[in-house]
């Protein structure tokens, strides 16, 4: 996953395709985000649980431990080794999700520079990520050391020609329960192992070149290319 998304829906949106009844604190905005090429280390629309109640946070994306000092902070934690290494163990309990339209992927197709591609999914829903973090205390506020990791796994099926690592993404009924703190997390483990959406649910295509500004927020940026 090379690290960039989309957010143009508002939070409401997401929180209705997440599904979850009850109330929301909403420090996020119900205005549409807008945001069409999000790049890593700037704030990103969250949702995590914290007493029982839906949060919806702008956050960093990328985190590192306080003792990483010598290396950037990843946006991204491997599937196969995010619950049992050292690095993200501290952040490994606190589970989020990152709701996305869509997000990007560069292909070397033999050009001078290389293909961005559009990656969403078939019905337009929205994308849930699964997502670990330090994330915002209700009380406390955005902390100077909060930030969030998507999760990512093998592609597969033809998602492969366009990168090998995607984010994994859960349905709704797994999200909630990937929200949910009393899921053990043997269990959280098993569900982003396992039980991620398959890559038929997604479609893709080529983009404008455009994407690769990260100042370019314009709209046409997702559409397709001619």
């Amino acid at each position: 996953m090379c690290g960039r998304i989309s957010q143009f829906s508002d939070i409401r949106e997401y929180v209705a395709t997440l599904g979850m009844k009850g109330a929301l604190v909403n420090s996020v905005g119900d205005a549409p985000l807008e945001r069409y090429n999000v790049a890593p280390t700037t704030q990103v629309a969250l949702l995590h649980l914290q007493d029982e109640t839906l949060h919806a946070d702008l956050v960093r994306w990328g985190w590192r431990p306080h003792w990483a000092k010598d290396r950037a902070a990843p946006i991204n934690a491997r599937v196969e080794k995010v619950a049992h290494g050292p690095f993200f163990r501290a952040i490994w309990p606190h589970r989020a999700i990152t709701p996305v339209d869509n997000w990007f992927e560069w292909v070397d197709e033999g050009g001078p520079k290389k293909q961005p591609y559009l990656i969403r999914r078939r019905d337009g829903a929205p994308v849930l990520c699964a997502a670990i973090g330090q994330l915002p205390d209700a009380d406390e506020g955005l902390g100077e050391h909060d930030g969030f990791v998507i999760i990512t796994a093998d592609s597969a099926g033809g998602m492969v020609d366009i990168h090998d690592r995607r984010p994994v993404v859960l349905t709704p009924e797994l999200a909630r329960e990937w929200l949910d703190p009393t899921t053990p997390k043997e269990r959280a483990e098993q569900m982003v192992l396992h039980q991620g959406e398959p890559a038929e649910i997604f479609e893709w295509f080529r983009v404008s070149m455009a994407v690769g500004n990260i100042r370019n927020q314009a709209a046409n940026i997702i559409k397709v290319a001619l």
